[in-house]
């Protein structure tokens, strides 16, 4: 099994689009804040995502991913997918977390790393000829690297709280 440019690439772009989100909130404060739930709370009591799933996050992640892409020589579409990929696994995630009454922010180890870097790759897969072991190895990586990188964005005040 090897970790070859474009798997690193594809990891990188993965760390974009869940970054940018929180970029977005460091930088603009409650600057366009509007939770992408509206505040709806379904028959559980609980939210549908929760108020830390905004619209700005979304845009942010929808911006900065695909001009990540250029700049990594993709296509800009491949930052498309891959931002609307992760978005989509994330608000997933986020609505299981609040079926099982999980707080906002709060850690679940795997559901809140595998639906988030899988889904976009699943999604480049017939593109960019992605074998299972592949994308495997890129979600292994992802997970890793949140796990390990946790400590140092909550230092520079780009996580809520260190994982």
């Amino acid at each position: 099994m090897t970790f070859g440019i474009l798997e690193f690439k594809l990891l990188l772009l993965l760390g974009v689009a869940n970054v940018a989100p929180i970029a977005a909130w460091r930088l603009l404060g409650k600057r366009w804040n509007r939770s992408l739930d509206g505040g709806w709370r379904l028959p559980d009591g609980q939210p549908l995502f929760g108020p830390s799933k905004t619209r700005r996050g979304i845009i942010a992640a929808m911006l900065l991913t695909p001009l990540a892409a250029v700049m990594l020589h993709f296509p800009v579409i491949t930052g498309f997918i891959i931002a609307a990929g992760a978005m989509v696994g994330d608000l997933f995630s986020s609505f299981i977390k609040r079926r099982f009454k999980q707080p906002v922010s709060s850690m679940a180890p795997l559901l809140d790393q595998i639906p988030e870097s899988l889904l976009p790759l699943l999604l480049l897969q017939q593109y960019y000829a992605l074998t299972w072991t592949q994308m495997i190895s890129i979600v292994l990586a992802f997970i890793i690297a949140e796990v390990l990188l946790s400590r140092l964005l909550y230092r520079f005040g780009l996580r809520k709280r260190p994982y």
